[in-house]
């Protein structure tokens, strides 16, 4: 049995689901978000809980149980409380500014970068150097964060760049000096 597909996902007050064939649609405070899934996958709904059933052992079954619940728990989460990543902007005279809904990046290029935020994330510039990328589909909020850090991905020598909160660089040496002559 899969450790992650046997997990009954609890439904939280104020979140409805109704599930179709290989379609699971998830109502809640933020929004809706709608689930497709494998037809083979049986998803039902006991004690207020979500539990996803597999119909055989099969190599593929056993993965999809998995995928399948994992996709359900993040749309119950997204529609009730959200997603949200942090990125950081490292580096002398790099900056962000809000325009209306987009952001305009002055990263070490000779013109800035305008992004704008697609259908369904909200993008803040809280400081010059943090930007905040949330919305309730998980997938898409990581997909904009990752093409924001693409821009100006982090330099591996001096660290400037665009990089994840909290995430940990390992810097470069750099080139050794001649010692004695």
């Amino acid at each position: 049995m899969s450790r992650i597909g046997k997990l009954p996902i609890p439904i939280p007050s104020g979140v409805t689901i109704e599930i179709k064939p290989g379609q699971a649609i998830v109502k809640g405070p933020k929004g809706q978000l709608v689930v497709d899934f494998d037809p083979d996958m049986e998803i039902v709904i006991e004690d207020g809980q979500v539990v996803v059933k597999r119909p055989t052992d099969s190599r593929r079954h056993r993965a999809l149980h998995g995928l399948t619940r994992s996709l359900v728990a993040n749309a119950v989460i997204g529609v009730s409380e959200g997603y949200v990543k942090e990125l950081e902007i490292k580096g002398i005279g790099y900056r962000a500014k809000m325009h209306g809904d987009k952001i305009e990046l002055s990263v070490g290029f000779s013109h800035p970068v305008i992004i704008e935020a697609p259908e369904g994330i909200t993008l803040e510039v809280p400081e010059p150097t943090k930007i905040r990328v949330s919305g309730i589909d998980k997938q898409k909020v990581g997909q904009v964060a990752a093409n924001i850090r693409a821009i100006r991905p982090p330099d591996a020598y001096h660290g400037k760049g665009i990089r994840y909160a909290g995430e940990v660089l390992r810097l470069k040496p750099g080139k050794a000096g001649v010692t004695g002559g």
